[in-house]
């Protein structure tokens, strides 16, 4: 793997590093709801502040369209972080205003100032390449050197991951040194037999990474709202379950490679429908080719895999000694269309092999669901970054590291 690391910068002490975390947390009421990525940035936080480096830390927070909005303000984040590394944490209240520029300024040796979200300036995410080394000029003048540590935003060209790299003496971080390592573990020689897990709402979302991954695994389990395009592709009617018919042509394409390659397409054999959506709609199990078939007629809604489904995809990936998993199996967040998601969680932390959860809406359900990061082999910090790399696209962010398949 070619990239520049922390170590190419050099001794950096009392030098100033602007360091680009992904810090994008789920927030209710101003409470953030699960800190994961903030956790994900302390190894190279604390390296940086170690070595003596006077560490400006910058991050975007869900998507304020380029305008202040304290609804997406990091204060919330800079008070967490500041827990998180037991030390002061100065927050500028702007992110190249008089404030950052402030707070900047006041900064010790082993200092840590987090500048305000970076989307509350439209440039950071300008379609326009002048535009955007405009803002990263802004923030590179607070800076001698600049860290990537934000995996989750690398596969984007956006000013702080993209021009700003350009701009500074520039490195990656130990987050993203670790991505990339688990990454290759999952596409270079992964370790036999290999079972890659998908779930999530659009089959359209992963149809380029099933087709990247066919020639490289030996099964490939379906769950989630995309389950019902391949149904449909097998001839099954779905009710009112999600459903993407523009795409069941392209299913039925990758279902013959698969049984061309010897891949084994595991599809559920039952599904948890529902009168409506809700979690205290009435709902029950039925086979995956009778969903019509309940008492809710064609109005009825998958929204989990069944109980049959569930154990024969655990025994799948308990016989595998590589496991890639990426979108919940159901709708995680009403418990009575929990139990897929568990299921393959639960499965995760007992198999005796290398499993990696692919971040995103993965990342949140193990947590809401109560498991803890260390029962885990690797959650990925970037779901969409993840799935770009395993489809084999462009990833900018890196390749102005230095990156090199």
């Amino acid at each position: 793997m070619s990239l520049r690391t922390i170590d190419s910068l050099g001794d950096l002490t009392g030098k100033k590093v602007l360091v680009r975390c992904d810090l994008n947390v789920p927030l209710k009421d101003g409470q953030i709801t699960d800190d994961g990525r903030i956790r994900a940035s302390l190894p190279t936080l604390n390296r940086l502040i170690q070595a003596g480096a006077r560490v400006i830390v910058v991050s975007h927070l869900g998507r304020p369209d380029g305008e202040p909005n304290s609804k997406y303000s990091l204060a919330p984040v800079a008070q967490r972080l500041c827990e998180l590394l037991g030390k002061p944490v100065v927050f500028a209240t702007d992110t190249v205003g008089s404030a950052a520029e402030e707070s900047v300024a006041e900064l010790e040796d082993g200092g840590v100032a987090l500048l305000e979200n970076l989307r509350f300036n439209a440039h950071e995410t300008s379609k326009d390449a002048g535009e955007r080394a405009q803002f990263a000029a802004k923030l590179a003048a607070f800076g001698d050197a600049f860290v990537s540590d934000g995996f989750g935003v690398v596969h984007r060209k956006q000013a702080s991951v993209f021009e700003l790299a350009e701009a500074l003496p520039s490195a990656a971080g130990l987050l993203i040194e670790q991505e990339l390592d688990v990454l290759e573990r999952l596409t270079v020689v992964p370790e036999k037999p290999y079972t890659v897990v998908l779930g999530g709402s659009k089959v359209s979302d992963k149809l380029a990474v099933i087709g990247a991954l066919l020639p490289k695994v030996d099964r490939l389990l379906i769950g989630g709202g995309m389950l019902f395009t391949f149904l449909v592709a097998l001839g099954h009617k779905v009710g009112s379950s999600l459903l993407e018919l523009d795409q069941v042509d392209a299913v039925k394409g990758y279902l013959a490679e698969a049984e061309r390659l010897g891949v084994e397409i595991v599809l559920p054999t039952d599904i948890v429908v529902a009168s409506e959506f809700g979690g205290d709609a009435e709902h029950v199990v039925t086979s995956a080719d009778a969903i019509e078939e309940t008492a809710f007629g064609a109005s009825g809604l998958g929204l989990d895999i069944g109980p049959d489904t569930a154990a024969r995809f655990a025994e799948a990936i308990i016989d595998s000694k590589t496991v890639f998993w990426n979108g919940p199996m159901g709708v995680f967040e009403l418990a009575p269309f929990a139990a897929g998601t568990r299921a393959v969680a639960s499965a995760l932390t007992t198999f005796e092999g290398f499993g990696v959860v692919g971040g995103g809406d993965s990342a949140a359900a193990v947590r809401a669901l109560g498991f803890n990061d260390d029962q885990f082999g690797h959650i990925s910090t970037g779901g969409g970054a993840s799935l770009e790399f395993l489809e084999g696209k462009s990833l900018p962010g890196l390749e102005v590291l230095g990156w090199q398949k």
